[in-house]
């Protein structure tokens, strides 16, 4: 059955950051990327139109972000996809998840305090805790036959530091795929409390996950809401990070107000993008069937990369992750190390995957494949993987 993700669109020359710039993060232009976390389709029909009709009117002035269409379209959508309840005023928007976390790691912590993080880890964060000159500990997941779990009685350890000020969670994690459980959410948000440490949450792919699973915000684990601070977008769901905009979740009402003075007074940045903010509302109102329509065939994607791997590369390990649209492809069994996998990677098989220490992965060699595209650009990608790691087998 043909489905509306396996069109292939053309994005060369829109100066896009996976397609145009590949030179960036792999020195040399023609490769087919799998890289940095945008996917290769269409935003639903709903934005679309939107957009259009936006577009049409043809007027583009100051914006104001700071009202019930807005802040409400995301308490609906937190209460019909997650059974979560957001009180609208906790809501503030921001540019960027990554600029939600640096204002708040600035607001919550003083220099040289320590910032807790379970890694492997989003790539943004090494070196964003690194500018605010705060120190990061890291609490490494355990990994075993394929899957990680978090190291609890390391992470008391590095929480009960004095010095350890915030916990920066990724929930669901990027990049292995692991979408916390409700106990697992509630023993770190008990542990956060008994030590006096506060959650900053990185939520952006909440709305990617398989199996009937369900993300849980760390709002619904705990009555005691003022030290957890959730920074998402509908931008990762619904492919529309050039439109800008995401927002934060701050219950703590002294902690937002200083929020929106840095991003207002300081920064300047208060002024929301049009089609960034439409694109919230049309896509929270009315394209939720979209989304499981998608999550479906990113499923279908996974299940494509373990039987290729299963049966043409069974050197590689890979376990279909709970969330997201990232395959955590483990190569330690190659014997080979993650420049050479990457030098046949580029050069012989022509294709552009990140390589697994980018993430703080160093117990072994990984790949991080991003499959959100269409089966046949997917397909195609793991053709020049296999001709890749047989370059390497031959060698």
């Amino acid at each position: 059955m043909h489905s509306q993700f396996d069109q292939r669109i053309n994005r060369m020359g829109t100066y896009c950051t996976q397609w145009d710039y590949i030179k960036d993060r792999f020195g040399v232009n023609d490769l087919l990327p799998f890289s940095i976390s945008d996917m290769d389709f269409q935003s639903p029909p709903e934005i679309l139109k939107a957009l259009k009709e936006r577009t049409d009117h043809g007027v583009f002035g100051y914006t104001r972000w700071n009202h019930t269409d807005y802040k409400s379209s995301i308490t609906y959508w937190y209460e019909t996809r997650f059974s979560s309840k957001i009180e609208m005023d906790w809501i503030v928007y921001s540019p960027s998840v990554i600029y939600s976390i640096a204002r708040l790691i600035e607001i919550l912590t003083s220099e040289s305090d320590h910032i807790v993080m379970q890694t492997p880890a989003y790539d943004a964060f090494f070196p964003l805790v690194s500018e605010m000159k705060r120190k990061l500990v890291t609490n490494p997941l355990l990994y075993k036959d394929g899957r990680y779990e978090i190291d609890f009685s390391d992470l008391e350890q590095k929480l009960s530091n004095p010095k350890a000020k915030v916990l920066l969670l990724c929930n669901p994690h990027n990049p292995t795929g692991r979408l916390w459980t409700k106990q697992e959410l509630k023993r770190i948000v008990d542990l956060c409390n008994q030590y006096g440490v506060k959650v900053i949450s990185d939520d952006i792919h909440m709305d990617i996950t398989y199996n009937n699973r369900t993300y849980i915000p760390l709002t619904s684990v705990t009555d005691d809401v003022q030290n957890i601070f959730i920074c998402s977008s509908a931008s990762k769901t619904f492919n529309t990070p050039g439109l800008g905009g995401s927002y934060s979740i701050i219950p703590n009402e002294e902690i937002r107000e200083r929020f929106l003075q840095l991003l207002k007074y300081r920064d300047g940045l208060s002024s929301a993008n049009i089609f960034g903010e439409i694109a919230v509302m049309e896509a929270y109102r009315h394209a939720g069937y979209w989304v499981d329509e998608l999550c479906s065939y990113l499923y279908n994607n996974m299940k494509i990369i373990k039987e290729y791997i299963d049966q043409e590369l069974p050197t590689l390990h890979f376990t279909i992750p709970e969330s997201t649209y990232l395959a955590w492809i483990d190569c330690t069994g190659l014997l080979k190390t993650q420049k050479e996998l990457q030098q046949a990677l580029v050069n012989i098989g022509k294709v552009g995957i990140m390589p697994g220490d980018v993430y703080g992965e160093d117990r072994g060699v990984f790949l991080r494949m991003n499959i959100g595209c269409p089966q046949s650009k997917l397909l195609e990608g793991l053709d020049r993987l296999k001709r890749s790691i047989l370059s390497l087998s031959n060698s």
